[in-house]
This record gives C-alpha cells, sequence and structure tokens, in this order.
C-alpha cells in the first residue's frame, strides 16, 4: 500500500526541491487548483487538459502534477467554455493540480534539460542559456564526437520522435546545447557559446537561414516531447522520496 502526503505537505516539498518561486514565469507555479486534503496517488503529465484530467479521474488520482499549468499571462481570467470544463473536472473528481513551468525546466537533477543532456551522453555538463537572468538550459560535451546524422538518432532515442533538423554545423560534433520547449531565440546564445549543435523543442521560419550561416546544427525535437523527461523524472523522485503511488499519462501532442 502507497503512502499518503498531505497536500500542504506536498506543496511544500515541491517549492522548495523545484525552487519554484524563484524567477519570473508565465504563470503560477505551485498550487493551481485545490483539491482533497490527502494524497495517496498522483498523476504527472505535460499540458493540463480536460483529457488528461479525465483519465487522471478514472486512474483514481488525488492530484495532477503538469509542466503547463491552466493559468498563464495574457489569457481570460474567467472561467468559461473550455476552461470552465477543464477546472470543473477537477473539482468534481476532488483533485488538486499541481504546475511548475520554468523550474522544471531549469532543474538540475529533474529537469527536462539535465535529464535530456545526461540521456545524450554529455559529459561537463553546466548551465546554458539565460533567461530572465536564470539559465534554464545546459550544455556539454560528448566523449567522442559524434556524426551529425547520429546525433539526429540520438535525439530521437531521447525523445521517442524524428526532429526537424538543420544539419548545418561541423561534421564532428563535441558540444550540444539543449533547451525544452520553445527556445528558439536561444539559437543565438548557441551560437556565440561557440556550440557545435543546439537542440530545442520548437523552429520559427528564420532559424534554418541562421543555423546555416552560423555553422551550427539545429534539431527541433518537438515542444511536447521534449518536455515529458522533466516530469516523468519528478514523479519517480516523489515516489522513492515519499512513498506515494505516482503515474505519468501520455497524452501526445506531434507540436
Amino acid at each position: 500500500m502507497s503512502a499518503k502526503v498531505d497536500r500542504t505537505q506536498l506543496l511544500n516539498y515541491l517549492d522548495a526541491f523545484l525552487e519554484g518561486q524563484k524567477g519570473r514565469d508565465y504563470g503560477p507555479n505551485g498550487l493551481q487548483v485545490e483539491g482533497r486534503a490527502e494524497i495517496s496517488k498522483l498523476v504527472t503529465g505535460v499540458s493540463a487538459c480536460q483529457a488528461l484530467f479525465e483519465r487522471a479521474r478514472d486512474e483514481g488520482a488525488d492530484a495532477v502534477l503538469v509542466h503547463h499549468g491552466l493559468f498563464w499571462d495574457g489569457t481570460s481570467r474567467t472561467l468559461t467554455g473550455f476552461q470552465f470544463r477543464r477546472v470543473a473536472e477537477l473539482i468534481r473528481a476532488g483533485m488538486s493540480l499541481f504546475a511548475y513551468h520554468l523550474p522544471l525546466d531549469r532543474h538540475p537533477e529533474v529537469g527536462n534539460n539535465a535529464v535530456a543532456a545526461r540521456a545524450f551522453g554529455l559529459e561537463e555538463i553546466e548551465p546554458f542559456g539565460l533567461h530572465e537572468g536564470l539559465a534554464i538550459g545546459f550544455k556539454g560535451r560528448f566523449p567522442a564526437p559524434v556524426k551529425p546524422e547520429e546525433l539526429v538518432a540520438l535525439c530521437q532515442t531521447v525523445y521517442g520522435q524524428t526532429p526537424l533538423s538543420f544539419l548545418s554545423g561541423p561534421g564532428k560534433i563535441a558540444t550540444l546545447g539543449i533547451i525544452s520547449g520553445g527556445a528558439q531565440r536561444e539559437l543565438y546564445q548557441a551560437i556565440d557559446a561557440g556550440l557545435d549543435a543546439y537542440v530545442t523543442g520548437e523552429v520559427s521560419e528564420w532559424v534554418m537561414n541562421v543555423a546555416h550561416e552560423a555553422g551550427i546544427h539545429y534539431l527541433a525535437a518537438g515542444h511536447y516531447a521534449s518536455e515529458r523527461l522533466g516530469v516523468q523524472a519528478l514523479g519517480d523522485h516523489l515516489r522513492h522520496r515519499l512513498g506515494i503511488a505516482v503515474e505519468f499519462i501520455d497524452v501526445p501532442n506531434p507540436i
């Protein structure tokens, strides 16, 4: 039988472990919707959506923990339409919703980018890619240089889907920077850092020409795919640290 944890205890642990209130973000990190006081089963997922909440309810979850929460700067503050239906699903099931965005990108142990850097087999891993004064990505060096086609294959293995690749860098790749999600503009920081290759989630129209002219490999692995790693690693951490049951639910998104 799994242990139980008080909702406030879990919130305090997550805030401290992830440094959840450090730095500026695009929405609130922490508890977004309050559910039952005791949590024995936690469902993790990448993005808050009704499909995730329905499946979490069916699995008997007491709480849901996501990377992309419900509330963002610049969006409506009213609970109407699909946003009402999302929150109503949580409330009817008595489930809490926890969300951690940039804290789960930059964390050195369970963050999206640190987990990916280790999965790529990098050494000399260190923070990389400043956002609002805080590094949110990681960079490192391969034990032995890899060829561009090997990097693409590695990326597919790490993230589970074929990346969109602009292979404009050197024939032997020694260094790699990683920032998950929509970090196209941080390509300029990768160039300034002298990296051979850069991996993120998304790509914009201008990227191809910049990568070609700067002589750097650019791989877009998919926003969703690049951000599955952290929330799964965090769930594993909570399972072992707190003893509660944790299940990751995948709601695939090709973007």
